[in-house]
């Protein structure tokens, strides 16, 4: 559903403000990120950095001071641990300098966009839900954030307060009908 438009000051598509300009598609690298998931990402890199790294760096040494290092398993251990989190410090590195924060404005939209609260209202069971569509880096099931580019999420960019959609879902096909967005 996404185009290859670039985004001035605002975009068709979502009604929103970029941080910045570029492309928005994902095939250029960009990450589609709220603040709040931006500042998370760059709390858990800062937390990787001054924690676990440290910490970690003390634990071979410990393991070190043990002797020797052809048979001893605390030093591996220690080793592969560093060899995880210096991946997970590239990873949330990478995630940051391709995230392109947007400033969500919902208000001013007549159809579903990144960032809106949607309620919808499952049509065979007659209950109702409410998501929040996000980035895939905002993604958080607990709270019903759902990635823009999840099948429920696809389905309902685009679309308009009473609009009715029939979306596949790895538990079978649901027919959901838009009764509120903001």
């Amino acid at each position: 559903v996404l185009d290859d438009r670039v985004l001035k000051n605002t975009s068709p598509l979502c009604g929103c403000r970029p941080a910045r300009t570029f492309p928005f598609h994902m095939s250029n690298g960009s990450i589609p990120i709220t603040r709040e998931g931006y500042d998370k990402l760059v709390a858990d890199l800062k937390h990787y950095k001054t924690v676990e790294r440290p910490t970690i760096i003390l634990a071979i040494q410990e393991a070190r001071a043990q002797g020797d290092l052809s048979e001893n398993a605390e030093y591996d251990a220690a080793k592969e641990k560093q060899g995880k989190i210096e991946d997970k410090i590239s990873y949330l590195e990478d995630k940051i300098a391709r995230a392109h924060i947007i400033e969500v404005d919902t208000a001013g939209s007549e159809t579903v966009i990144f960032g809106a609260t949607v309620t919808v209202l499952d049509n065979a069971n007659g209950k109702t839900m409410e998501y929040v569509l996000v980035g895939p880096e905002d993604v958080d099931v607990l709270r019903n954030r759902i990635s823009i580019h999840s099948p429920i999420g696809k389905s309902m960019v685009g679309k308009r307060k009473g609009d009715s959609v029939e979306v596949t879902t790895p538990r079978g096909t649901k027919s959901l009908t838009i009764q509120a967005f903001h």
